[in-house]
């Protein structure tokens, strides 16, 4: 009888373990509104744990002129208690046909998904988000977050 139930056991162990996908390159990173920031800087902090991966988040699509080419962001804003500022955190994204000219609106409200790359140019390293969808959603987010 124990045999039995051992046997059983292990037969469980192995079907459930052989359904089961444990493909963490294809885990989506889903920046939540709740811990913006928190979660921001820690892939700015470990880039190299995040590069490659699909990330998701929702934010305020700006766009940057102050450059020959403009330089497009999903972002939110958070206030730095000790410089008593307010501040942006997000990515520059990239691809999708933004630099020929089809972008949303400067201050619309996106839901951005891509991978998470990294250009070195001139000893400086940028994170960004290689598009794979953008869209603009009717429903707005907090623009300003906490943490």
């Amino acid at each position: 009888m124990r045999n039995g139930i051992i046997t059983v056991i292990i037969i469980i162990c192995i079907f459930f373990n052989g359904c089961v996908k444990t493909n963490d390159d294809a885990k989506v990173i889903e920046i939540g509104e709740r811990m913006f920031v928190t979660q921001i800087n820690d892939i700015y902090l470990n880039a190299r744990e995040y590069l490659g991966k699909p990330v998701k988040l929702e934010g305020i699509f700006k766009i940057d002129h102050s450059n020959e080419e403009p330089f497009f962001y999903v972002i939110r804003y958070f206030y730095d208690e000790c410089c008593g500022i307010d501040n942006m955190a997000g990515f520059e994204v990239r691809g999708l046909g933004l630099s020929d000219g089809i972008f949303p609106d400067d201050d619309s409200w996106v839901e951005a998904f891509g991978i998470l790359r990294e250009l070195t140019a001139e000893r400086q390293k940028t994170l960004y988000i290689e598009l794979s969808s953008l869209n603009v959603l009717a429903v707005r987010g907090n623009e300003h977050v906490r943490q």
